[in-house]
């Protein structure tokens, strides 16, 4: 069959020049530095005791980390702050990865978790048996997304799982429709979908397929909607859109639209560098998926539950998706849960072919799992009752000028972002084809000022990200803003040092 022969293959279509000769991905000096993690900031090995060459096999990061340097061991947490093991005040710049919306400590979260554990600390919602928080979460999640009408929910326990299970539901569905070889999905080049099989397949980041055997053939890549990085000159963000819708669908008919199964996206980027999406590129690329029958998956994963201001992502950009991820917020990080939207077209056609198999056979032992069901519906409480949309909508302003108040910066390429999550660009000459020198780690000098002064942000390469708390007050975005400063004003001292030893 199709599907077969695509998993056997290694090749792979890409569209936007990240793929090397032979079909193989060529990871530059860029593209290896946005990935090497500078996981742990502190660059220089020290003799003092600690964790070094501890026995985690750590996620994204790199051995040399593990072995040579103390990790940074966070001990607790309290609001937007975090604490390491020494008492040293950090504040989370990144809500953990992204997750944290309403910090640590809160006592609503911990509440429902602990009434849920004495309650019923598990059981599952398979053969048609499940728990009432799995079905009470569920119908709370179908009306709230109202950026079109769902039908059913699916539960996992990460945005990984997530994708991964939208892939098998697209391909479940198509068959039972009689169309077994519209298989292929395309996503986009710099995306984060996740790092399973599957998921990290769809992402359009090259460390992620790297000596794995990734990305599987049938996942194509598209054009990153980078307006900045990549529009020709004199080319205006509507026309910059125009011509990637456009790529899109050669790409499209170059496959066959009958191979296409669907379309995968994030509102706004996040892993990838905070990209949010140039005017009128979701108006112009899902007029493309429809004329072609392509279903669009929008993936919330980081977007979801108040992190634009409003409660998803599709409300902003004005997404309406067949299928979408969930995960993250949902919970607020307390208790792993994911979860998949899936519209009503698509869930009957399931329904229909599991009555003709004897059973949907897909599924995981925690999906629905009660205790982070519980966690999940306490938190789309919180989400209502404190109104955190309005809220972001409010200091999300103070925290966007703020920081793009830095913009003028000489070793500031970009500063970009949308609510509340917002990422720094560092380049010489203001210009995307000027980065600084790989081995200078202008990312890395600055994501380690931020920390000395108890900031924490994400580093990869010289790209800097933050989406705080969604409970951020003005106090704390001054803070942040003014560390930022202190940070950015050491690490061009440091890039003036630099060049000079260079010349």
């Amino acid at each position: 069959m199709m599907v077969n022969r695509l998993l056997r293959s290694n090749a792979v279509v890409q569209v936007g020049g990240i793929v090397g000769d032979g079909g193989l991905p060529r990871i530059s000096t860029s593209f290896a530095r946005f990935t090497s993690g500078e996981a742990s900031l502190r660059s220089e090995p020290t003799d003092e005791k600690g964790f070094k060459g501890h026995d985690m096999l750590a996620p994204f990061t790199a051995g040399w980390q593990s072995s040579d340097l103390n990790p940074l061991v966070i001990e607790r947490s309290e609001g937007s702050y975090v604490y390491d093991i020494k008492g040293k005040k950090y504040l989370d710049a990144l809500a953990g990865l992204w997750c944290t919306a309403l910090g640590g400590n809160e006592p609503r979260l911990v509440a429902a978790a602990t009434k849920q554990l004495n309650t019923l600390p598990f059981y599952h919602s398979f053969w048609n048996r499940t728990t009432m928080p799995s079905l009470d979460l569920a119908k709370e999640l179908i009306g709230m997304f109202t950026a079109r009408k769902m039908g059913k929910v699916f539960f996992t326990n990460s945005g990984s799982e997530a994708n991964d299970t939208q892939v098998k539901l697209v391909w479940y569905y198509n068959n039972a429709l009689g169309r077994p070889n519209k298989k292929k999905f395309i996503a986009r080049s710099k995306s984060y979908h996740g790092s399973t099989l599957i998921s990290a397949s769809l992402s359009g980041l090259p460390a992620l397929h790297q000596k794995f055997d990734l990305p599987a053939a049938f996942v194509l890549h598209t054009d990153c909607p980078h307006y900045w990085r990549h529009h020709l000159p004199g080319e205006t963000e509507e026309e910059f859109s125009t011509r990637l819708a456009n790529n899109l669908e050669n790409l499209i008919v170059k496959e066959g639209p009958e191979t296409i199964a669907a379309f995968i996206a994030e509102p706004v980027m996040g892993a990838g560098g905070v990209i949010p999406p140039p005017k009128t590129y979701f108006e112009k690329v899902q007029a493309v998926v429809k004329k072609y029958d392509i279903l669009f998956i929008a993936d919330e994963v980081i977007t979801a539950f108040g992190r634009l201001g409003t409660m998803f992502g599709c409300d902003r950009y004005n997404i309406h998706p067949d299928l979408v991820s969930l995960a993250k917020a949902l919970s607020s990080a307390y208790m792993p849960v994911g979860a998949i939207l899936v519209s009503s077209e698509i869930s009957e056609v399931i329904y229909s072919q599991s009555n003709k198999l004897g059973t949907f056979s897909h599924g995981f032992t925690y999906s629905g799992h009660p205790v982070s069901c519980a966690v999940a519906l306490e938190a789309l409480k919180i989400y209502r009752e404190r109104n955190i949309t309005k809220h972001v909508q409010e200091i999300s302003p103070v925290f966007q000028e703020g920081i793009k108040a830095f913009s003028g910066s000489p070793i500031i390429g970009e500063i970009r972002g949308t609510g509340l999550i917002l990422g720094t660009e560092f380049s010489d000459n203001k210009s995307p084809n000027d980065p600084f020198p790989s081995e200078w780690g202008v990312g890395s000098i600055f994501g380690a000022e931020c920390e000395k002064r108890g900031l924490l942000v994400r580093v990869a390469g010289d790209n800097i990200m933050m989406s705080p708390p969604l409970i951020f007050t003005q106090k704390q975005v001054d803070e942040l803003i003014s560390i930022y400063g202190e940070a950015l004003n050491s690490t061009e001292k440091r890039v003036l040092e630099l060049k000079s030893q260079a010349n």
